[in-house]
């Protein structure tokens, strides 16, 4: 992972032609729940399977609009929820679709299983000496304490794969560019996730005090919307 790394770095700079610090973008995009396990709630999730993915792919093509097209933007995914979706559900292939969206906007996309993974990829997945997070979001299910990156995937309404506030220890300012924009499109994560993450890393995360609402996404142009009563804290 830290050759590709490096070697994505050293690309970048020679393609760009920046010398300096560089500046990464990163999307984080959890899975979506499964029928099987959702049916017969009140308010079922995920009744498409893009609902974190398509917001992700608008979340690109925003920043390649406003930072340019060769901005540096590491898309981390993670798989196995796709994959069982797949298998399991839609009858299709969604990795494929997802690897479509790399293919179209030519941003780095990582698969992941579990939140070290991510958590390693904040820290260390460039030399955060040369190449500084200006922005890290989240698109996904999560609760007050933990992004919940399986829920009701493979298991009914929970996760086996998370990355909770009392992981973030790691975290530190100058990981980060001097005003880094940070937020969390999941549930709740305003509630208590952004203020270990601050006193963690020196930087706001902006999180959901309340739900957001993903569902008919199309008429806010993928970007999620926050529920009756909630609103954006952190």
């Amino acid at each position: 992972m830290k050759l590709h790394a490096a070697i994505f770095l050293l690309l970048f700079c020679l393609i760009t032609g920046r010398s300096k610090a560089a500046e990464e973008f990163i999307i984080i995009s959890g899975g979506p729940s499964l029928e099987e396990w959702e049916r017969y709630k009140a308010e079922p999730h995920d009744r498409w399977w893009g609902n974190f993915i398509r917001s992700a792919r608008v979340r690109i093509q925003e920043l390649q609009k406003k930072h340019g097209a060769d901005v540096m933007i590491t898309w981390l995914v993670h798989r196995p929820s796709y994959e069982r979706r797949a298998l399991r559900q839609d009858r299709e292939n969604l990795i494929s679709h997802i690897e479509s969206v790399r293919d179209r906007y030519k941003v780095r996309l990582l698969w992941f299983r579990e939140g070290s993974e991510v958590m390693n990829h904040i820290v260390s997945g460039h030399p955060r000496d040369r190449v500084k997070i200006a922005n890290l979001e989240f698109f996904g299910h999560s609760n007050r304490a933990c992004w919940m990156f399986d829920y009701s995937n493979e298991i009914d309404s929970g996760s086996k794969s998370w990355l909770h506030e009392s992981e973030l220890t790691p975290l530190r300012r100058n990981l980060f560019t001097r005003r880094p924009f940070i937020k969390s499109w999941g549930c709740h994560t305003g509630e208590s996730m952004s203020r270990k993450w601050r006193r963690s890393s020196g930087h706001r995360m902006i999180g959901a005090i309340g739900k957001t609402d993903y569902s008919n996404g199309h008429l806010r142009n993928w970007i999620p919307g926050l529920s009756k009563g909630a609103r954006w804290g952190g």
